[in-house]
Formats: C-alpha cells, structure tokens, sequence
C-alpha cells in the first residue's frame, strides 16, 4: 500500500532510539577484516570511500585511522551526531544525515570504495547493486558484511538457557533453524554475481569472541531492532531471566561467538 513503511523500513528506523547505546556495545570488527578488506581491494591513501549506514563510526575509525577519505550515509539523526562526534578528529571524513537509497552523490563525485558494516541488508534489494554500481569509479570495489552470532563447538552453554526465556516470550527460533558455527555462515556470492554487475567476487568468513557482564550484554541487546521492538513484558521477562543466569555464574559473564562474512567484489565494465 502506498504510504505504508514495509518491516525493512519501519525496522531500520529503530536503531537511532538506541544511539547512546550503540557505540558501547556494538562489537568493533578484527583488525584482519581490514587488512583483507584493503588488500583486495587494492587501497591506497587518499582513496575515496563511501560507507553507507554509519551507525555511530565503529566501522569507520579503522578506516580513516588508515588515511582514507570517507563520506559516511546514515538515516537517523541521533546517530549521525554521534558519529560526527566520534570521528570529528577526521578532517577527511564527513557523516551526512542520508538514505543511501535515494541519496545523490555530488557531481562528478566517484568512489574506490563502497562498503557497508552490518547494514547492507536494510538497503533496497532491488536497486542496492545498481546503485553501488553507479556510484563507483571503474575499477572500485563494493564491500559489505554483517556480525552475527555464531556458535562455537566449545561455546559458553548460558546460550541453551537464554533460548529457552525466548521459548517463554514468544521469540524462539523457528523448527529447523540452524545455530551457524564460525566459519560457516552463509554468503551472499551467488546474489553479487547474479546482479551482473560485479566480477572477481571473493568471500572471506572472521571469527571473534566477546566476555561481557549482565549489563553489558542487556546493552548490546538493546541494540537490536527486534528487542527494542518487543512488548514492553517480553523484554522484561528475558533481560530479569538472563540476569538471573548471571547472577549465578561465578564471575557474572558470558562469553558470546561473533561471526563476519566479508564480501569484497570489483565494479565491472559495461
């Protein structure tokens, strides 16, 4: 229906009530991740890099500790300012306030670089390589990837516990959902190469792990569209739940299993 925001768009929108959250608790991503990412992508500063959806900068202070030049897209206004806060030691770096959907980039603007740190699944699937494409210069690249949670063989069992307060509230996994171990995440190659515009796809899959307190990890969660989303009685019955699994534990810490899937593919000629 014309004027209704579909779940992609409504869902995205949620993120900048949780800014003041977002920087301490969102994980950074593996130094190697950027190493990889500038070495096939055959960086050099002063490279011109587009990052599209921000956050608050956590993907973007590697990169312009690096020297490059980046303009940063990002929809919510809380989190934009944040990110011009953290990343105002940059004078090569702008954040503007945009939807890298309908964004215009200004004339005779052209990037080396593409990319989007867990937030390229809330850009428009139909015109989202399109786009990319027609922003970068011949012969840049397009990079994205996600963190997930992933699940080690010797990972912390709290995870059996805390799927069952789900299970209470209504937000359990689906029958036959898979608990993906490190390395093993999904990719999304065939995707970037059946759009045709892109050539010399590779896929690289990191892995990392997090201790966090009770407090740190009801922050994290936070974070995240579908519990900041939730009924007011669901989120208080899982956070009191993990709280008390916690509380229980020597030390009061969990340790949780991140996964990236980094996909770095090469503008291809038309």
């Amino acid at each position: 229906m014309v004027g209704v925001p579909s779940d992609r768009h409504r869902l995205r929108a949620t993120f900048d009530s949780a800014a003041h959250l977002y920087q301490q608790a969102r994980p950074g991503y593996p130094a190697e991740l950027y190493d990889e990412l500038i070495r096939l992508a055959g960086l050099r500063p002063p490279a011109r890099l587009l990052e599209i959806g921000c956050a608050t900068g956590t993907a973007t202070v590697p990169l312009a500790e690096r020297g490059f030049r980046i303009i940063c897209l990002e929809l919510g206004p809380r989190l934009a300012a944040t990110a011009r806060d953290n990343l105002a030691r940059f004078p090569a770096v702008t954040v503007t306030e945009a939807d890298f959907d309908t964004w215009l980039a200004p004339p005779g603007e052209a990037f080396d670089l593409v990319f989007a740190a867990t937030a390229w699944h809330w850009t428009d699937p139909a015109t989202r390589y399109q786009r990319a494409w027609t922003l970068l210069a011949p012969g840049g690249h397009l990079a994205f990837w996600e963190a997930s949670h992933v699940f080690a063989v010797d990972g912390d069992p709290i995870f059996d516990d805390i799927q069952r307060l789900y299970q209470e509230i209504g937000e359990g996994l689906p029958p036959g959902a898979v608990q993906p171990r490190p390395g093993e995440l999904p990719d999304s190659r065939a995707e970037i190469e059946a759009s045709g515009l892109f050539a010399d796809v590779t896929v690289r899959q990191f892995d990392w792990a997090v201790s966090y307190t009770a407090a740190e990890y009801l922050s994290l969660l936070s974070t995240f569209s579908g519990h900041i989303e939730m009924a007011p009685w669901q989120r208080d019955h899982l956070y009191q739940g993990i709280q008390r699994l916690l509380a229980a534990r020597p030390g009061g810490r969990l340790r949780r299993h991140w996964g990236a899937v980094l996909h770095i593919a090469r503008r291809a000629d038309r």
